[in-house]
């Protein structure tokens, strides 16, 4: 029996597990109930199953033959803090949670790889398929690396996908290089002097200097990067002042900041500070600017997405795989951190383009495409056969 075939003939049981861990969604580092589902499976089909990694992360071991080649997968469990509108039966039972992001479909694809992998798969080495909390938080790969992932559960090279709606069923895509945005947090404090808004003179308000910093902040990337160079200055908070005739002593804003390249990060980082610097000297306010990366940009390394494109290739045939995205996006994914430690390829699958399986992630009517498990695991269980050949 061909991979093919046998994925699709358990489909339906995957689609199940998918749908009941839809049903319950958990949120953040706090995915226990997910993990547990996780490593009970894995543990029926033969792996070896380590659990607490970094949270609620869950690591499944499976050795084959006496080869010394390693390989890792990854899929992250969690769910976002949305209430779900979109009346499907399967839909969220916990109020205000929601797997919105597919992350749910992701977890019950790789599942699907893991069956099959160790009841039907010859391979030559050792295969660690890891399932990670938060990766919405952006702080789920950090917390598992930290907990030593990578020393405990070695990787040559390490791997991961995305549903990706509005592209249709069957169709992936591959990419090289920068495939997904750095992601940082910028809190800008300014400090002037508070007072009586019946005596300005008196006071160095802040509230001006921080109106301006906004507008100048705006000219970085329509200004001071090429064509290009993707990136998004955003600025989400703007935060001052407790009543109208009361000059505050502070304002501060908070960014978002997102780039595709390394020099572009640092170029962004740089305008940011000096343009802050010189509306502070404009204003005669103090500044203080925190930067916090929350995740670099993920870099998918040559001879790995070469290796996954392969693999998807003969998993979904070579038509059906692109190596570019259709419109270029920012979206971050905290993958990156794993890539920053081991090389790999995080690639996209497209979930089709349906009322919910074709609108946006983080819509309150989004839904992981059922059909995509098959064609997914196929497309692991490809890579399984070919680099632990």
């Amino acid at each position: 029996m061909s991979n093919a075939t046998n994925l699709r003939d358990r489909a339906p049981f995957f689609t199940q597990i998918r749908r009941d861990i839809h049903r319950h969604p958990e949120l953040g580092l706090d995915t226990p109930v997910t993990a547990e589902r996780v490593a009970g499976l894995l543990q029926d089909w033969g792996y070896e199953v380590h659990r607490g990694i970094g949270g609620h992360g869950v690591v499944g071991v499976l050795r084959k033959g006496t080869g010394a080649k390693t390989l890792g997968i990854r899929a992250d469990m969690d769910a976002l803090p949305i209430h779900e509108r979109n009346g499907l039966p399967w839909a969220s039972q916990r109020d205000g949670l929601m797997h919105a992001c597919g992350h749910d479909g992701h977890t019950a694809t790789l599942l699907a790889a893991a069956e099959h992998v160790a009841l039907n798969v010859d391979f030559n080495g050792t295969l660690n398929l890891i399932f990670q909390p938060d990766e919405e938080g952006l702080m789920g790969a950090k917390a598992m690396i930290e907990d030593g992932l990578f020393q405990r559960f070695p990787c040559e090279s390490v791997f991961a996908f995305h549903n990706l709606p509005g592209v249709e069923v069957g169709k992936a895509v591959v990419q090289l290089g920068g495939t997904a945005a750095s992601s940082e947090r910028v809190r800008i404090t300014i400090t002037g002097k508070g007072g009586h808004g019946a005596m300005p003179s008196l006071t160095i308000d802040p509230i001006p200097a921080a109106a301006s910093m906004v507008m100048a902040l705006q000219t970085i990337v329509a200004r001071n990067l090429s064509v290009d160079e993707p990136a998004v200055v955003t600025i989400g908070q703007l935060h001052a002042g407790t009543a109208s005739n009361i000059i505050p002593q502070t304002a501060w804003l908070e960014l978002g900041v997102r780039t595709l390249d390394a020099m572009t990060r640092d170029r962004v980082e740089q305008r940011i500070k000096e343009i802050v610097a010189g509306q502070a000297a404009a204003f005669n306010v103090e500044v203080k600017v925190e930067y916090t990366l929350l995740t670099p940009v993920l870099v998918n390394t040559p001879h790995e997405t070469a290796q996954m494109r392969a693999a998807a290739c003969e998993a979904l045939g070579e038509e059906n795989v692109l190596e570019r995205m259709p419109v270029k996006a920012l979206g971050s994914e905290d993958f990156a951190w794993m890539l920053d430690q081991v090389p790999g390829c995080y690639f996209l699958l497209g979930n089709g383009t349906g009322t919910f399986n074709g609108c946006s992630p983080h819509n309150d009517h989004y839904d992981f495409n059922d059909d995509a498990i098959p064609l997914g695991a196929e497309c692991w269980t490809r890579l399984v056969q070919n680099v632990l050949a």
